[in-house]
């Protein structure tokens, strides 16, 4: 399928600038921010505040931002743990601020988006370390904060995806926290991997490049040995069974489409309830996009329908 006209529109427009890749780190935050208008208007929600939860360590704390959705039902509500995207280096909860509030609205549960510790300056596993602690906190003070500690789900897109999919392996794995779903926004998966066809077909033009994955892989990791390792590409984790269900949305045109519907199938054959929905002529992070291109509020409805069906939430 050729791009959709409103990706076409926005590539064009988008044309000359300079490579995401050959900026300086400060300089390429500040682009991620200035993004942030094209997901649309921001819907107003019930309320929202910020806290800084305790860290791994007692001398660092991890930044998060709650939301709380309009129309709720009455009780403590589900909430979803996000995470930004950004290749691990650019993103912050700024950049996700619109899409949160969406989320939170649609499928009338609390939000929770976690601003954990980016690469360069922390590399991995530091990012693993604050998704986890943050899920772990929500789901040990959920009281606190107005939360069903049962019904807890986390998701992300792109690099957020990847924190998602690892902290539920690794709930799986130290028997907690337990989650009830996991939303993964065209997932990194797994190690740059230029073998597959949609890493060859997708290298650049379309937003997300080739060169910029090899940009963040090298931010991110202290060493390329550490891209074997699951909690950084857990499509390489050695059993995925007992996992929560998931969806996975993938787009045509994007690098990461392949090791995502490969992570779908894995997850599928080890016998976790699995919805793959691939936006064809759609490139990565259409999702954040929705002012400009339509899909995009399209894939935020999905999500939202597929949290309420999982959190069985009810609306006045």
């Amino acid at each position: 399928m050729p791009l959709h006209p409103q990706v076409k529109n926005l590539l064009d427009q988008m044309a000359g600038a300079p490579p995401r890749h050959s900026l300086p780190v400060a300089e390429a935050r500040r682009l991620a921010l200035s993004v942030v208008p094209l997901a649309g208007e921001s819907e107003v929600i019930a309320h929202t505040f910020d806290r800084a939860l305790p860290g791994p360590t007692e001398a660092q704390s991890i930044p998060v931002r709650f939301y709380y959705p309009r129309n709720a039902p009455a009780g403590p509500l589900p909430a979803l743990v996000y995470f930004h995207g950004g290749g691990w280096t650019i993103g912050s909860i700024e950049t996700l601020d619109p899409i949160c509030r969406a989320l939170a609205n649609g499928a009338g549960c609390v939000v929770m988006s976690v601003g954990y510790r980016l690469a360069p300056e922390h590399k991995f596993p530091a990012a693993v370390e604050d998704a986890y602690a943050a899920t772990a906190w929500l789901a040990a003070n959920a009281a606190e904060v107005g939360v069903d500690p049962t019904r807890l789900a986390v998701g992300g897109d792109s690099s957020g995806g990847n924190l998602a999919a690892v902290v539920a392996l690794l709930a799986r794995d130290k028997a907690g926290p337990a989650l009830v779903f996991q939303m993964l926004v065209y997932p990194i998966t797994a190690y740059h991997t230029p073998g597959t066809a949609s890493y060859q077909e997708n290298a650049e033009g379309y937003y997300l490049t080739r060169a910029d994955m090899v940009w963040f892989w090298q931010n991110y990791l202290n060493h390329p040995d550490e891209g074997q390792n699951p909690l950084a590409s857990p499509l390489l984790a050695e059993d995925l069974s007992n996992l929560p269900p998931a969806l996975l949305i993938i787009t045509e045109f994007d690098p990461l489409r392949d090791e995502g519907e490969a992570y779908a199938a894995r997850l599928q054959a080890a016998g976790v309830p699995v919805t793959l929905t691939r936006y064809d002529g759609m490139i990565h992070n259409f999702f954040r996009l929705g002012g400009v291109i339509e899909a995009g509020q399209t894939a935020i409805a999905e999500c939202c329908g597929a949290l309420r069906e999982r959190f069985s939430v009810g609306f006045q």
